[in-house]
């Protein structure tokens, strides 16, 4: 059986799987990404992994390629460069080093881009030919397909709709040096810091007042959300806001005809996803209104990350 290795290079984790012709990954691990501040030694251990994944399957396979997905990927150059959550910087040439430790086509692509490639190959979006992605997690990617067709730019570095300002230059800074940058406030990071501001500007009990910033995690914002705790639903709502006026001013670039919302974010549920749908429509200019569906990822049973990394490849085998 033919497999790709699908890589998703994230600021907290890389998350490596097997994944074969239907997006289904198979066999999979994951490492901590900050574990290793030398770039060759963190290269050492993907291919370590593959080669563990390899050995554990049963079946006889065969690998075909590696497929990337990583922040501030360029998908021309087959590099990183200066990604805003990873410990490298500059100018890193990611293709040219794992061709000489998996001597296999690989490709690598902006994270984002690459989940919405998996999106059209494997998910709900395979009879669409307009849509776009976003990805929550540490930070805010956006993958966007226009006429069928992925759009990454004439350098690979397309869709960086993270960085894009929200608040004229008079907000919180995100990892590229944005001043009310997006991902600064929609994104599992931005949701902790909004806490803060939260618990600052309102005096009501909250449980968080008594936890560190760098204890503190989204699920526990979720379950005190549920509990019905003020600091919490305020956090959500004021993050919905923003997120719903940015991606009613996306939808004027390509009028897509759905967003799919995957990301650790996402695994707050309602507490994100009905304001969301609430400000989403009412940001949206009048001739857009009931057009544009808010729709969870489509990778059933599948890791999205992964399996998009793996699309890059297996898009030249269909």
């Amino acid at each position: 059986m033919d497999v790709v290795a699908g890589i998703d290079i994230g600021g907290t984790k890389t998350k490596i799987g097997l994944v074969d012709k239907n997006g289904n990954a198979f066999e999979q691990l994951f490492f901590r990404t900050r574990e290793y501040q030398d770039l060759d030694d963190y290269l050492d251990k993907i291919k370590e992994s593959v080669e563990v994944l390899l050995a554990k399957s049963a079946a006889p396979i065969n690998l075909i390629g590696c497929g990337i997905g990583a922040p501030n990927a360029s998908s021309r150059n087959g590099t990183i460069e200066n990604a805003a959550n990873l410990v490298w910087k500059g100018q890193l040439p990611i293709v040219k080093k794992m061709k000489e430790r998996l001597d296999i086509p690989t490709r690598i692509m902006n994270d984002a881009s690459a989940a919405a490639l998996g999106e059209l190959l494997f998910g709900n979006a395979k009879n669409m030919t307009n849509f776009i992605t976003i990805t929550l997690g540490t930070g805010f990617g956006a993958g966007i397909v226009a006429n069928g067709q992925l759009i990454d730019g004439y350098d690979g570095f397309a869709g960086e709709l993270g960085h894009v300002d929200m608040t004229l230059g008079d907000g919180r800074l995100t990892g590229l040096g944005v001043r009310g940058g997006l991902e600064a406030y929609v994104s599992a990071t931005g949701l902790k810091r909004t806490i803060l501001f939260m618990m600052s500007k309102y005096m009501n009990d909250s449980r968080f007042r008594g936890i560190a910033y760098n204890d503190l995690h989204g699920e526990d914002i979720t379950k005190a959300a549920e509990e019905g705790d003020f600091i919490a639903l305020k956090a959500f709502d004021y993050t919905a806001n923003i997120m719903g006026l940015a991606l009613a001013n996306f939808t004027a670039f390509t009028q897509p005809e759905a967003f799919f919302l995957m990301g650790g974010l996402v695994n707050s549920g309602k507490w994100i996803l009905e304001p969301l749908e609430k400000y989403f429509e009412e940001h949206l200019l009048e001739v857009y209104k009931g057009k544009v569906k808010l729709l969870q990822s489509g990778m059933s049973g599948k890791n999205a990350a992964i399996s998009g990394a793996a699309a890059l490849i297996w898009e030249e085998h269909q």
